[in-house]
């Protein structure tokens, strides 16, 4: 498929400069195809940006090969086209980018912001502050390094000394936000051991290289954007603004997730799915919207999209509107 379409001791942010065009993106991890609660943060960040008269632009996050499965990154483009999510420009893919986050990490080395760490995650799953975090949460690092067995060979980690101070900015969703990266995760991977690039780091430069102004996305990202705060005033880049939705979670209460093999959305009604992702997100679409043309569906939304009707509100459930297409198996529109 062609990619291409037509804070003081306190750092605080929220603003973008201002005078820039608006400029939001959307970027999943082919880790899998699209399922709803992927399609919540599509929609969101689609219709913020059309609302606005700007840019909607589309990133694959395809960093980790470990996590990827073949062929998902062109599923779920089409899924995007289908639905009527047409992005603007070529679709940027991370893959492509490990020059610009080995200069990222030049220029950090440079400034003295880099320290090397041979700590495992077994190591630092063991420590106290550790034991309660959720699977896939970054773990808290000591200030220092723990003991650890150096095999010959061995690659170090890159952590970003993390500064003690507190970060504020106001999300345009979840409202006021202060945190200390110090204190709540210590210094933070930005290469692996292992050699790749650790999302926080690519997020950033990425974000920045796209002129990207306001970011967003689920409220499973809130937590990382202190660390993204930090690390675009360590590089001197710009700060988007941000809008953390809520996540959509299934009958257990468990975020929907492409690695416990959420349903997608290939057999789904594009039509019937995005009405379910704005009751989702509390837009109130007006009954048998659902049965409008997909192109009808998009000018209701951009023209009555407000995020606001959301606000404080980080998960929520899957509608029944979306479970009862699901059991028809309903065809797209």
């Amino acid at each position: 498929m062609n990619d291409a379409k037509s804070s003081s001791a306190t750092a605080t942010t929220g603003t973008a400069e201002p005078g820039r065009p608006y400029r939001g993106r959307f970027a999943p991890t082919p880790s899998g195809p699209l399922h709803f609660g992927s399609l919540v943060a599509a929609v969101g960040s689609f219709l913020e940006a059309r609302s606005r008269h700007g840019d909607w632009l589309v990133r694959i996050e395809d960093l980790d090969p470990p996590r990827e499965r073949p062929g998902a990154a062109e599923d779920i483009l089409a899924t995007l086209d289908r639905f009527g999510l047409h992005w603007d420009g070529p679709v940027m893919r991370q893959s492509a980018r490990t020059e610009a986050y080995e200069a990222a990490l030049a220029t950090l080395e440079a400034a003295g912001h880099l320290r090397r760490c041979f700590c495992s995650r077994a190591q630092l799953a063991e420590l106290p502050e550790n034991r309660t975090r959720e699977p896939g949460e970054e773990l808290y690092h000591l200030p220092e390094c723990l003991p650890a067995h150096q095999d010959a060979g061995m690659q170090p980690a890159l952590r970003f000394r993390a500064p003690d101070r507190d970060v504020e900015f106001v999300d345009r969703v979840q409202g006021p936000q202060i945190a200390n990266v110090a204190r709540t995760v210590g210094d933070y991977v930005l290469r692996r051991r292992d050699g790749l690039f650790a999302y926080q780091l690519a997020v950033v430069v990425d974000d920045a290289a796209q002129g990207i102004t306001d970011v967003v996305r689920g409220a499973d990202l809130l937590s990382s954007t202190a660390r993204q705060i930090v690390l675009q005033q360590a590089l001197a880049l710009p700060h988007p603004t941000y809008m953390h939705l809520p996540i959509a979670v299934g009958d257990s209460g468990l975020k929907l997730s492409k690695s416990a093999d959420a349903p997608d959305l290939s057999g789904a009604s594009a039509a019937a799915q995005v009405v379910a992702a704005l009751e989702f997100l509390r837009q109130a679409p007006p009954a048998g919207l659902q049965r409008a043309p997909l192109a009808e569906i998009w000018q209701w939304a951009v023209a009555h999209w407000r995020p606001g009707l959301a606000a404080g509100m980080k998960t929520g459930t899957v509608p029944r509107t979306r479970a009862a297409d699901e059991s028809l198996g309903s065809s797209s529109k």
